[in-house]
């Protein structure tokens, strides 16, 4: 005879509320400066997070000090990542995926810094700086994408700069990163939002962290060239605009862990008192009025000012 038991056992009752799935984030850069912190305030605020870097066993002991995590905590997770090697963003990419499956959260933060004129900033330079600010997260995004869109939710941050903004003279490398990594989020947040995800530019403001020191900058400007008047005069003004603007990375780590809530298919947003006040002068100003603004705040003579000065002996 059959076994009728299950044919008139209770019917299984199935909770309506399930347990709340820990949301995962990926932050490059993340072993120091801007990174160090957000992947800090993430981790204390609950999120999965995989700190992706070039220095992992420095900038795990720099996390787990912040955030007083254990060694092997499943919620704090270290992966290399050279940005500018091809075969160590496909392996980054393979280990988030085992750690965490579709992350929640991409934060681009990584990038690199430099001072110079057009002139004085060697080629290999520029190369340098688009493979880490752009052609790097472009793959590692790639590598991704699949999962997050057949997960139908996340948010990809890119975080831009005031030069991403506005050029500005003796950075022209990094403006131009940062306007291109703008340019990038516009046209990807168009692509990705019919699948359920987002795209947030980040403008960040002035943070006390070594990128805006000569430590944590690659020095290009020949003080004794043609254009040492404006350096004397911009390196003057610049640091002392850094010493009265600069916030500490917590402040920004704050407005990251806020700009993750957004629901919105594209927002560009700013954190910091001083990149909004750009974004809105930005909007505001005509481009030739921003330029002469710049120019009378960083000190650089009028227009032909130096005419028959810059004559090379050659």
């Amino acid at each position: 005879m059959a076994d009728v038991r299950s044919s008139f056992s209770a019917p299984r009752v199935r909770s309506s509320v399930s347990a709340p799935r820990v949301r995962s984030a990926v932050i490059t850069g993340a072993s120091r400066g801007l990174g160090l912190a957000s992947a800090a305030r993430l981790y204390r605020d609950g999120w999965h997070v995989v700190a992706a870097m070039r220095s992992v066993d420095s900038g795990m002991k720099a996390l787990r000090e912040l955030t007083g995590a254990r060694e092997g905590d499943p919620r704090l997770i270290g992966t290399p990542l050279d940005l500018t090697d091809a075969a160590s963003v496909t392996a980054a990419a393979k280990t988030i995926t085992e750690a965490v499956g579709a992350p929640y959260a991409l934060v681009h933060n990584a990038g690199i810094s430099a001072a110079g004129m057009v002139e004085e900033t060697p080629a290999d330079l520029w190369e340098r700086m688009f493979a880490t600010s752009i052609f790097g997260p472009v793959l590692l995004t790639k590598e991704l994408l699949p999962s997050m869109r057949a997960a139908g939710t996340g948010r990809i941050v890119l975080v831009s700069s005031q030069g991403g903004v506005r050029g500005m003279p003796a950075t022209a490398p990094y403006s131009a990163v940062k306007g291109a990594l703008e340019r990038w989020g516009e046209s990807m947040a168009g692509e990705v939002a019919p699948f359920g995800i987002g795209v947030t530019v980040v403008v960040t403001g002035t943070y006390d962290t070594e990128i805006i020191t000569d430590a944590g900058t690659t020095d290009c400007r020949d003080l004794d060239g043609p254009y040492a008047r404006h350096h004397r005069t911009m390196d003057k003004r610049g640091r002392a605009a850094m010493r009265m603007a600069a916030r500490s990375p917590d402040k920004f780590a704050a407005g990251l862990a806020k700009a993750l809530e957004s629901s919105k298919p594209f927002v560009k947003t700013a954190i910091g008192p001083d990149a909004r006040m750009l974004l809105i002068a930005n909007r505001v100003l005509p481009s030739a009025g921003l330029h002469q603004m710049t120019r009378l705040m960083l000190g650089i003579p009028r227009f032909g000012a130096l005419r028959g000065q810059g004559r090379s002996d050659g």
